[in-house]
């Protein structure tokens, strides 16, 4: 257990350095990548969100806690070729930590494409280190055929 509580803090630790330093590369990233599943003009507030809408609740499959306190929740995702997750929210903003993706589509709760990575100008490079803020219900599909979508996301509670 305390090989794994020093594991997840080097974890946290590195992907905050990890995060710091590549503001200057994230410059250059592609703005339409940097987009939000929070509409501002439907349930722009976190604290109505439903519980069970909450990613561990409602994901399970897809979102493992690896630490939680008071301040953060660590969840590693993953996403299967070819999966769709069911629709969830997080509820704080969040450091993210993409380790492996191929192309997905992201949608709001309705079903309309918040974001289709195929869309883009340039392909996104792996791994990346994003800032993200609440993000409303959403459900995201993996299009690739052999990749595993695979991040680490550490939500900050306070």
């Amino acid at each position: 257990m305390k090989n794994l509580k020093t594991y997840v803090s080097l974890l946290i630790f590195s992907i905050a350095i990890t995060a710091t330093f590549s503001q200057e590369k994230e410059k250059n990233l592609d703005k339409s990548f940097a987009y939000n599943s929070v509409d501002p003009h439907y349930w722009d507030e976190p604290d109505y969100w439903p519980a069970s809408l909450d990613a561990v609740f409602a994901a399970p499959k897809n979102h493992k806690i690896l630490l939680e306190n008071d301040q953060v929740r660590v969840l590693e995702v993953t996403l299967a070729p070819g999966e769709t997750e069911e629709i969830h929210h997080h509820r704080w903003p969040s450091v993210l930590y993409i380790q492996e993706a191929g192309d997905f589509i992201d949608y709001d709760e309705k079903g309309k494409i918040i974001l289709d990575t195929r869309q883009l100008k340039t392909p996104l490079t792996f791994p990346m280190t994003m800032w993200k803020g609440p993000e409303a219900p959403h459900s995201v599909e993996n299009l690739s055929t052999t990749i595993t979508i695979r991040l680490i996301r550490v939500e900050m509670k306070q």
